[in-house]
């Protein structure tokens, strides 16, 4: 994906999960900004029409897709929509996660849990076999999961979430290794670190939001990953700059 104009992603079609607020909102208009034709999707259509008409208002498209991706065979429908439309899929961008109640290991309520695992892992696994003909059909197929430290860094109290962050970051990693030698699709798993966005405010309830990065800055990296053309299995995070 080279930038050779001020729209450097124009033609290219772009799905983002959660997108109708925080990281995924801001990545969808950062997407859209650049020029790819952006379909956003989250349970709300409400808030989806509002990043809709904000991507409109600013030049850009984008169609909207409201769904609960815990659903069973919603995924299978949206895939079948991208599929009849434009016949395949540049750019996924899987950003929607639930994040449980934190407590102790020996406490986790299993309701809770069940939800975590279904979006975080299941949802992702479903997304990854869906889309994978589309991206396959790409001249340059790019997944970007955004992950959290504590998949890889175990914390007390965050068990539940950090559990089905640590099984998100190995659903993609092998994947990545599946795909990288028999196509052109590309996989990285981004960190956004301290961001402001609700899930960090559930997290961090005393938390002055000033202090962390907006999501903005989660979403102008992304956009540069894909100008930059990473390399598959590539894994960074994104600091705090403030």
């Amino acid at each position: 994906m080279t930038d050779t104009n001020d729209k450097p992603l124009a033609g290219r079609v772009a799905l983002v999960t959660g997108s109708s607020r925080g990281i995924g909102a801001a990545t969808a208009r950062a997407l859209a900004a650049a020029g790819a034709h952006v379909v956003i999707t989250a349970r709300k259509t409400r808030d989806l029409e509002d990043v809709e008409e904000a991507i409109h208002e600013a030049g850009g498209t984008a169609t909207i897709a409201p769904m609960d991706l815990a659903e069973s065979d919603s995924i299978a429908r949206l895939a079948a929509a991208v599929a009849e439309r434009w016949n395949r899929l540049d750019v996924l961008v899987i950003n929607a996660a639930m994040l449980p109640a934190l407590m102790p290991v020996t406490q986790i309520e299993s309701k809770g849990f069940n939800q975590a695992l279904t979006l975080n892992v299941l949802a992702t696994q479903a997304l990854l076999a869906a889309f994978d003909p589309l991206l396959k059909r790409s001249d340059a197929g790019r997944v970007i999961g955004l992950t959290s430290s504590v998949g890889a860094e175990p914390r007390a109290y965050w068990g539940a979430y950090g559990a089905s962050k640590a099984a998100f970051d190995t659903l993609l990693s092998c994947y990545g290794q599946e795909v990288q030698n028999i196509s052109k699709t590309r996989v990285a798993i981004l960190d956004p670190g301290a961001t402001r966005t609700e899930m960090r405010a559930r997290a961090y309830p005393g938390e002055d939001p000033q202090t962390v990065k907006p999501p903005e800055d989660v979403a102008g990296r992304i956009v540069q990953m894909l100008l930059e053309d990473f390399p598959t299995l590539h894994r960074e995070r994104v600091e705090n700059a403030r």
